[in-house]
């Protein structure tokens, strides 16, 4: 999983031969057949039990923006064949939309008020070195969902945005669908991607698609199969009602709180550094969508919460986020080698990038530890601030519950 920030917080202590002397204790209480997490060197990071301010402002619709990841269904479970995930976002706005749809399509956004979005792409390979597009003999699928205030709002959007999109280019030409009659589908002949629309309930989902070939057989067959699978996802999913957006918590279960961070103040929404996602967001975030989602359904992953460069999954039980953490580590592959973690945290394990690693998207090192039904991962650029860091997450967690 590719890092979200490049910014990597100074360590307050230095760490030495191995372990981690110097700076400060911790609050809380030992259990029974626990550490004594007062005694973990932490730094300078808060391990205290922690509750921030629930009131999202005017940030709100992101909130559920955040809460539609698991609108969206993995492009893997669309075709097995897709199993390389191309990254996903929180579409916060208008502007934003424009990214999925033709640039020209802002005033429907406004006239029909979109509230919010999720949007994931994967292919089934990995974009050629250096590009941020897939190869021209791969299969990508966009799948982008916008929310409206109501169904009528959608239906709207739905053929007004077909009808912008295809009005770009005298070229493009009307397709149809006999399974999904209600889907607005167009292409270019002789180019081999194809656009789609569809509403279903206040919701629009858009699509973008590539193949390998311009065959518009081909190509609406892949719509018919992208649109089967995201209806079946949207249909397990559980909008808030509108009326209700602004009544969102930031961080309702207390798991945004869990993530150890330097500094908790002035904390507001935010889809890179501070937000609460549902399971799917780990899935389509990953590079191996396919290994990534037998660990999320494995473990019984329901929510992660980022905080800065960090954070924390809750499974399903202790077993789980055993086998969780072991899994992510194992996901990271050659790029990364043991290193050893910090000898008084308990079950702690630790990785550093090597030569096959990209220290410019990759932080070179990352720590794994869990404390019950949660795992956290912390990642740094400094191996004193990581081995503190995750001293830090240990104890908050034990502190948390």
């Amino acid at each position: 999983m590719f890092r979200a920030s490049r910014i990597a917080l100074a360590a307050s202590c230095i760490a030495m031969a191995g372990l981690l002397t110097g700076c400060g204790g911790v609050r809380g209480t030992a259990t029974a057949g626990e550490v004594d997490v007062r005694q973990l060197e932490v730094g300078t990071y808060p391990v205290d039990r922690h509750q921030y301010d629930q009131y999202p402002g005017d940030k709100a619709a992101l909130l559920e923006g955040m809460r539609m990841s698991d609108a969206v269904v993995p492009t893997v479970q669309i075709d097995p064949s897709l199993d390389v995930g191309r990254g996903s976002t929180v579409v916060a706005g208008a502007e934003h939309a424009l990214d999925f749809v033709a640039k020209v399509s802002k005033s429907v956004f406004d006239n029909r008020k979109l509230i919010t979005g999720y949007a994931a792409s994967g292919a089934d390979k990995p974009d050629p070195p250096g590009q941020t597009n897939p190869a021209p003999d791969a299969t990508a699928v966009t799948n982008a969902l916008f929310r409206f205030p109501d169904q009528a709002a959608a239906k709207l959007a739905a053929r007004e945005l077909e009808d912008v999109d295809i009005a770009v280019s005298a070229e493009n030409q009307k397709l149809s669908s006999t399974k999904y009659p209600d889907a607005y589908i167009h292409w270019r002949p002789g180019v081999p991607t194809v656009g789609a629309f569809m509403a279903h309930k206040e919701f629009v989902i858009s699509l973008f698609i590539q193949r390998p070939n311009p065959d518009s057989a081909d190509l609406v067959s892949w719509v018919e199969k992208s649109l089967a699978a995201q209806l079946a996802q949207l249909d397990k999913f559980q909008a808030t009602p509108q009326d209700k957006i602004e009544d969102l918590k930031v961080d309702p279960e207390g798991l945004l709180a869990r993530v150890a961070v330097a500094d908790r103040k002035g904390r507001t929404p935010d889809t890179a550094t501070f937000a609460v996602f549902g399971a799917n967001h780990m899935v389509h975030r990953a590079e191996d969508e396919a290994a990534h989602l037998r660990l999320v359904q494995d473990a019984g992953v329901d929510r992660q919460a980022i905080a800065d460069d960090s954070y924390v999954a809750r499974t399903r039980d202790t077993a789980a986020a055993q086998r969780l953490a072991q899994g992510l580590m194992e996901s990271e592959g050659a790029r990364y080698d043991p290193l050893d973690a910090p000898r008084d945290v308990p079950g702690a394990k630790c990785l550093q990038l090597n030569s096959k690693g990209d220290p410019e998207r990759e932080y070179r090192f990352r720590c794994y530890v869990t404390y019950k039904r949660y795992v956290g991962v912390v990642t740094s650029d400094k191996e004193p601030d990581v081995r503190q860091k995750v001293a830090a997450e240990y104890a908050l967690l034990a502190n948390s519950l």
